[in-house]
């Protein structure tokens, strides 16, 4: 058994193409089908079944297979990353996968600041779903994700890193601006402007299971997949928003909207690195986390990017406030 066998065992199996896989590992269809055909005479058994002239699918033996070359490639990665740091050499690949939100929000300025302090470390950054992140730690497609606490199996681990409350959005003067505490009930009195459904956003799916679960009559309005976007049409009248507090709301500020804490209607819930539990950390791996948390020379960029919402959260943007006094 040969090492380039198992690697191009495992591109096929993961890009379920020889075409593919021949491209991915610089060699030509022939020489590849020619590597898996030995593998498969040396180890007695069919590794995939052919479905048409395209499609591959894996056998029970070769689903098998693909668990040992995974862990042997793992392993090996773990090796190169353990040599090079008795180098003492910062070299490696870090891949991390996190929603939209967070890459767009919170990470620009970790990133810059990582890629100045490690230029050797080869960045994979993958925007997934919260449901997806959790699958790729798991597999160990990626070294760590970041979402949030509540969807993380119990077999992974957690470092929380920012508490994840939520904020209305209502246009200026609303009515729900001038009443108490607002309850789910006073919510659904008004059109909605939600995240589409397909993406899995969880504010989402916890306010209509509650709505469903108290028997409350609700209509959404808009779906909308960013936060700006939502805001914006808020700020039109087209219904109200719930967004979370974990994410920077600059762009929702500066809109004639106002905001207001309702994190007592949700569970409390965090946004975390997650990762698997036999996760060995390198050095430039332990240093990203620590530049989010702010433990080290990003401490800085920590504070930066800390939701600029606080308790005075029904104190709308004051630009607006002005510009309609002067009116």
């Amino acid at each position: 058994m040969e090492w380039q066998q198992i690697i191009g065992f495992h591109h096929a199996a993961k890009l379920a193409s020889f075409t593919k896989a021949a491209n991915a590992t610089f060699r030509t269809q022939s020489a590849l089908s020619q590597q898996i055909k030995a593998l498969e005479t040396e180890l007695d058994c069919t590794l995939f079944e052919r479905i048409g002239k395209r499609n591959l699918k894996l056998t029970l033996a070769g689903q098998r297979f693909l668990k040992f070359a995974e862990s042997l490639l793992e392993e090996h990665d773990r090796l190169i990353d353990d040599l090079n740091e008795m180098k003492g050499l910062q070299v490696g690949r870090l891949r991390i996968a996190a929603q939209f939100a967070t890459f767009y929000f919170l990470l620009p300025k970790i990133v810059k600041q990582y890629m100045n302090f490690y230029p050797r470390v080869e960045l994979n950054l993958l925007d997934r779903p919260l449901d997806d992140i959790t699958e790729l730690v798991n597999s160990g497609d990626i070294d760590f994700g970041i979402a949030l606490e509540s969807v993380v199996p119990k077999n992974l681990n957690i470092i929380r890193w920012k508490e994840a409350g939520n904020v209305l959005v209502t246009p200026l003067g609303h009515p729900l601006t001038k009443i108490g505490k607002i309850t789910l009930q006073d919510i659904a009195k008004y059109p909605l402007i939600l995240s589409p459904k397909n993406l899995k956003y969880w504010i989402r799916r916890f306010l209509v299971s509650k709505f469903i679960e108290l028997g409350i009559d609700y209509r959404i309005v808009m779906e909308a997949s960013t936060i700006e976007l939502g805001s914006k049409y808020v700020e039109m009248g087209l219904g109200i928003s719930i967004v979370p507090l974990a994410f920077e709301l600059d762009s929702v500020k500066k809109r004639a909207v106002e905001l207001i804490d309702v994190h007592y209607l949700f569970e409390p819930d965090y946004l975390s690195i997650v990762m698997r539990k036999d996760k060995t950390l390198q050095s430039y791996e332990s240093a990203f986390i620590k530049l989010i948390l702010g433990k080290d020379k990003g401490s800085q960029v920590n504070e930066s990017t800390k939701p600029t919402v606080n308790s005075n959260l029904r104190g709308t943007n004051r630009t607006h406030e002005k510009a309609q006094s002067s009116q």
